[in-house]
């Protein structure tokens, strides 16, 4: 059974484009008022033109920054009442080798995937469990996502398996510290999917990427969109922790 989201708010980052942008997309469908964010604001304008001014809230954040992050978080209170959802989608995937590889990369994706995933979260979580103990549906969620390679290390690909197998590792400890309160915390774990995710790598990374699938026939942003709705609509008694979503083509 699907329960819709109507009187509650959903906060999604990375919302820009691909994933954050269909899944903001979905959860208004689903009659829940969305603030989103990222560093494009031009674009979020866009989906809020798209959406609706009335249940949109736009926020220009770059959530690597925890006082923009925490100030996000509050806006959306603050404009909204409440909050009830939130989904840590804003990430970076730059591959290479280890051996010799521009640290700056590996900065980039601890920053955002792991620090930033960490400042949102903290600062929705009085929040979250407050939405969780009060109506309409006496729950809220934390949606994470992470990515098959926060499942399987393979070469090329180490530090943000790394983050990612983080990501993991965090939303665990967490659901084990809120599931009796109600709050649910749900990993996704996307395969290949079309997005602007990939587009920060170098150019030798991008040329093994497609010649890795180009015979794959790779996921939507809407796919992953779909199945978050998914986790967040369900009934308060069940909760969905981890969800791997691959291309039915892609083999690891």
């Amino acid at each position: 059974m699907t329960e819709r989201l109507d009187g509650t708010v959903a906060l999604v980052t990375g919302a820009s484009s691909g994933i954050g942008h269909a899944t903001a997309l979905a959860l208004a469908e689903q009659g829940a008022r969305v603030a989103v964010a990222a560093r494009r604001k031009d674009r979020l304008e866009e989906l809020a033109d798209r959406i609706g001014r009335d249940q949109v809230l736009v926020l220009e954040t770059d959530v690597t920054d925890e006082a923009q992050a925490r100030a996000m978080v509050e806006r959306t209170v603050a404009t909204f009442g409440r909050l009830d959802t939130l989904v840590n989608n804003a990430g970076v995937m730059l591959l290479g080798p280890i051996v010799d590889a521009p640290v700056e990369e590996w900065r980039r994706m601890v920053e955002l995937n792991v620090l930033g995933l960490l400042y949102c979260t903290h600062s929705a979580l009085p929040h979250l469990l407050s939405a969780a103990a009060s109506e309409p549906r006496n729950v809220a969620d934390v949606v994470n996502i992470s990515s098959v390679a926060g499942r399987f290390a393979r070469a090329n690909s180490g530090v943000y398996n790394a983050t990612k197998f983080g990501v993991g590792a965090f939303s665990e400890s967490l659901r084990q510290e809120v599931t009796t309160r109600h709050v649910r915390v749900t990993v996704v774990e996307p395969g290949a999917t079309t997005s602007e995710l990939v587009v920060h790598n170098r150019p030798e990374v991008l040329e093994q990427l497609a010649a890795n699938f180009a015979s794959t026939e790779i996921l939507r942003a809407e796919d992953i969109a779909d199945t978050i709705t998914f986790t967040v609509t369900r009934p308060r008694r069940m909760a969905v922790n981890e969800v791997l979503v691959r291309p039915t083509e892609q083999e690891r």
